[in-house]
């Protein structure tokens, strides 16, 4: 019910007498009606790590890598973001860079949650592997779903995985189209904003079955002030140590890893 013009002039007097000069107004008369929320997010992120290991595998080389990324989120469940850190020109050879860039679906009901999408693992100096034409880029489909804690994942790639083929190979064996990664993820949370990271996972190459291992990690993260995340973690493999080894490198053995991260 609308007031009259009268009334409404009466009652804002009195707001002001009652408030006395430079007093906040009545809060009726300050309302006003909120913006709607928008339904987009973006959010940035940068970290500072010991070691970039992926899957098991270090490919700094066992140095410091410098990682960051921007990431943007749609109410629908759409999204989309880039990744980047550095790598070692010897364990990818002749690149400094590794850009990542995704999007998908992801959608949360309850305590269930589903997350499909694309992942292009991108070298921008377009190294190859050595004595081949073959290039590291791979492209990978994945899907998960989420129950509490847990998170089940598998990607598949569409592409060679990272140039792995009969020509890179010497041998005949053919290309390595639909090799997979099956992932198992707990997050437990702690007292003080601690949180226990648990993963285990198997990494699958097609017609190249001697690349075939199981990696593990175990981290402790603690988050603290406006989105500063200090994270320590091992992780090991079971890799061939003779297969996976960069410059007399062994690149899937166990590794400590030290992390500091800003999300903004």
């Amino acid at each position: 019910m609308k007031l009259s013009q009268s009334w409404a002039r009466v009652v804002a007097v009195g707001c002001f007498l009652a408030g006395g000069a430079g007093a906040a107004p009545c809060a009726f008369a300050q309302e006003e009606p909120k913006p709607p929320a928008s339904p987009h997010t973006v959010s940035a992120n940068v970290a500072l790590m010991s070691n970039y290991v992926f899957r098991g595998i270090t490919y700094t080389q066992d140095r410091p890598a410098l990682q960051g990324g921007f990431d943007y989120a749609h109410e629908s469940g759409l999204y989309a973001g880039i990744w980047g850190t550095n790598v070692s020109s010897k364990a990818i050879n002749g690149a400094s860079l590794e850009l990542d860039l995704y999007g998908g679906y992801a959608k949360s009901f309850g305590d269930w949650r589903f997350d499909v999408g694309l992942l292009q693992f991108y070298y921008p100096e377009n190294p190859k592997l050595p004595g081949s034409d073959e290039k590291y880029n791979t492209l990978e489909l994945y899907g998960a779903v989420g129950w509490k804690i847990l998170t089940l994942k598998y990607s598949r790639t569409l592409t060679n995985f990272f140039g792995y083929d009969s020509a890179s190979m010497g041998t005949g064996k053919g290309n390595s189209h639909g090799s997979g990664y099956l992932e198992l993820n707990a997050d437990v949370p702690l007292p003080w904003d601690v949180t226990l990271g648990l993963h285990v996972g198997r990494q699958w190459v097609r017609n190249y079955g001697d690349f075939n291992y199981t990696d593990w990690r175990a981290a402790l993260s603690k988050t603290f002030g406006e989105g500063w995340i200090v994270s320590f973690a091992y992780t090991g493999t079971n890799a061939d140590r003779a297969l996976w080894v960069v410059d007399g490198k062994k690149i899937g053995t166990a590794h400590w890893i030290l992390g500091l991260k800003k999300i903004f």
